[in-house]
């Protein structure tokens, strides 16, 4: 069974680019070892193609070479926060409209060029002083990362929801330095999530 993990630098974690089934030190790496744990008579192969600073239109340009060229049967996507974070320093916000229009591109060429299962991961933002007025947009684009798995995925994590819910009883560094980049707790926290989802999946490709 093949695992495509696609992103931004979340995803990208430092990996050996040279190496596709290098998973760098971020969610990836954890959701790898819990999966293979959790299903030992399943041959997976772990494919890591997530670029640190990628926004969603860089997904659409790896469209073919890094989704539909390597024909995952569960393809996993994490992208959004730059869609931000790279507009944050002038306000200068990409149009939601935009967005959605890139994102809804790969996912409608993943099921119509791929017969791929397609997990969905919400962006997120943990609490930084810093970055709280990323907000303003980041909340409308998590929406419609919403209502795009809702069309889409065939499982959605909520992370920024999760995360809030995790955050209680935890100092603001417990996930995140930057409250963007997990650390080694926040992505282990993730691969957690990550492998659950990807164990449903496994139980419902089964059955059929």
């Amino acid at each position: 069974m093949k695992i495509l993990f696609q992103g931004d630098s979340i995803t990208d974690a430092g990996r050996d680019r040279s190496d596709y089934h290098d998973l760098g030190k971020g969610y990836p790496f954890y959701a790898a070892q819990y999966i293979a744990e959790d299903n030992p008579d399943i041959d997976f192969e772990f494919i890591n193609l997530g670029i640190s600073g990628n926004q969603t239109i860089d997904l659409v340009n790896r469209l073919q070479s890094d989704f539909i060229d390597i024909q995952p049967d569960i393809v996993s996507i994490l992208i959004g926060v730059n869609d931000t974070w790279h507009r944050a320093h002038n306000r200068k916000w990409l149009g939601n409209d935009v967005f959605e229009a890139n994102y809804r591109k790969v996912l409608t060429e993943i099921k119509e060029k791929t017969n791929a299962k397609i997990l969905m991961l919400e962006p997120f933002l943990l609490h930084a002083p810093d970055k709280e007025y990323f907000r303003v947009d980041l909340n409308p684009k998590i929406d419609i990362v919403r209502k795009l798995a809702k069309e889409f995925a065939d499982f959605y994590i909520p992370l920024d929801g999760f995360f809030a819910s995790a955050s209680i009883g935890h100092d603001d560094l417990h996930w995140s330095e930057d409250g963007v980049h997990p650390n080694d707790n926040g992505s282990e926290f993730i691969g957690d999530a990550y492998a659950n989802a990807i164990n449903i999946l496994i139980d419902e490709m089964d059955e059929k």
